[in-house]
């Protein structure tokens, strides 16, 4: 079983910056192929980022060229750098493996970005 602890989000005005983390319990970490996740209000979770167990990673497209996923393997943890983001961004985030396992599910982590 691995524990999976989102933090980093928080408050930004549109065109702000987030970086997010993903602690993981155990060392199982460095083989799995990990993503993050979000969900809006009023909609489905969606994939936002996964990266592979060798550091491979793709995007949504609507996070292209704004949104990086990367992980420390030594630190049991992964990252989500978020710039330039945008209203439609706003949603809680969370890590999981990819693809999700449901007993994985955190509490995540409540992006809003608003003015």
């Amino acid at each position: 079983q691995v524990q999976l602890v989102e933090s980093g989000g928080g408050l930004v005005q549109p065109g702000g910056s987030l970086r997010l983390s993903c602690a993981a319990s155990a060392s199982i970490f460095k083989i799995i192929h990990m993503g993050w996740y979000r969900q809006a209000p009023g909609k489905q979770r969606e994939l936002v980022a996964q990266i592979t167990s060798g550091g491979s990673t793709n995007y949504v497209d609507s996070v292209k060229g704004r949104f990086t996923i990367s992980r420390d393997n030594a630190k049991n943890t992964m990252y989500l750098q978020m710039n330039s983001l945008k209203p439609e961004d706003t949603a809680v985030y969370y890590c999981n493996k990819w693809p999700a396992i449901p007993a994985y599910w955190g509490q995540g982590t409540q992006v809003t970005v608003s003015s």
